[in-house]
């Protein structure tokens, strides 16, 4: 049986899903789902305070990285301890998580034994879907991932069919950080695009790009969906004055035909794994409300009144 020691709350996920949640033996400090994990050694922890506001972090992680260190820790003895088989972790952003580079220089030369370190690096849902194959590959049990990936797939073309008749698809802008201002890229714009929208200033399969208010002013979106990386609605909903602040915020089409929403970014759109599927049927939910009921609604997503 290989002992799995998880750095990325979305491999914590995929693990769960296929079947081999029994196998982990350690985690990262961000994994919290499914709740039954939280009980494993945390093997990681981040070099900021956690009650810092949007620009707060954005500047600390700035200056850690300018200083060429680590906006993560890695326990090195934690880990040794665990004596892992097999560490996941990411290559995707530094920021996020803890980075593949990172790990490879806490545990090169420390570990009794040697440990296979799989990194993934998503940029869209075909690359989420190869993340569960080659997690599923390197555990022994790609029939199981296999599986999995169909069963996704199934939701997905549930979503895709309903809409195939479907030719007005509104703009949506999905914000991604609110202090400085960022737009979510990577698979954000496919998501929205399976969903029914159109997503605008974010390239699909590109990191999320800063932008500035009057670029959003000038697309005028027809909805706004808030869903800051790492936030949940709650913590969201502390920095929400920060767009309504935002020069002709009210005249948005967006705002005055009450389609400005908050979304959990650290529950699903930031996790690039099984629930990103939940993802898709939050957007469904929200840009389709009139096809698409779910019960995400409350939880996953809250419409935002002035």
């Amino acid at each position: 049986m290989k002992r799995i020691i998880s750095l990325l709350p979305s491999a914590t996920e995929i693990v769960c899903a296929l079947g081999l949640e029994k196998n982990l033996v350690g985690r990262s400090h961000e994994c919290d789902y499914p709740e039954s994990i939280k009980h494993l050694p945390v093997c990681s922890e981040a070099n900021f305070p956690d009650n810092l506001s949007s620009a707060g972090i954005d500047v600390t992680v700035k200056e850690i990285l300018a200083d060429a260190l680590s906006v993560y820790t890695v326990n090195r003895e934690v880990i040794k301890q665990l004596s892992p088989d097999v560490v996941i972790t990411q290559a995707q952003c530094e920021v996020c998580a803890v980075s593949l580079k990172e790990v490879e220089q806490a545990l090169e030369n420390y570990l009794d034994k040697q440990a296979q370190i799989v990194s993934l690096q998503p940029n869209s849902l075909a690359d989420i879907f190869n993340d569960i194959k080659t997690v599923a590959m390197a555990l022994n049990v790609e029939e199981r991932g296999d599986t999995l990936i169909e069963e996704l797939e199934e939701r997905v073309d549930i979503i895709r069919h309903k809409l195939k008749y479907i030719e007005q698809k509104p703009t949506v802008a999905c914000i991604e950080w609110l202090e400085p201002l960022m737009v979510s890229g990577n698979w954000i714009p496919g998501l929205v695009d399976i969903a029914g929208g159109i997503n605008i200033l974010a390239e699909a399969g590109k990191h999320s790009p800063y932008v500035q208010w009057d670029d959003i002013r000038s697309h005028n979106p027809d909805i706004i969906i808030v869903m800051p990386c790492g936030f949940a609605i709650e913590r969201t909903m502390r920095e929400m004055y920060l767009l309504l602040q935002q020069s002709g915020f009210n005249d948005l089409k967006a705002v005055k035909n009450n389609r400005l929403y908050i979304a959990d970014g650290n529950q699903y759109f930031n996790r690039p794994g099984p629930r990103m599927i939940d993802s898709i049927e939050v957007l469904a939910e929200i840009i389709n409300p009139k096809q698409f009921i779910f019960g995400y609604e409350g939880n996953g997503w809250i419409k935002f009144a002035l």
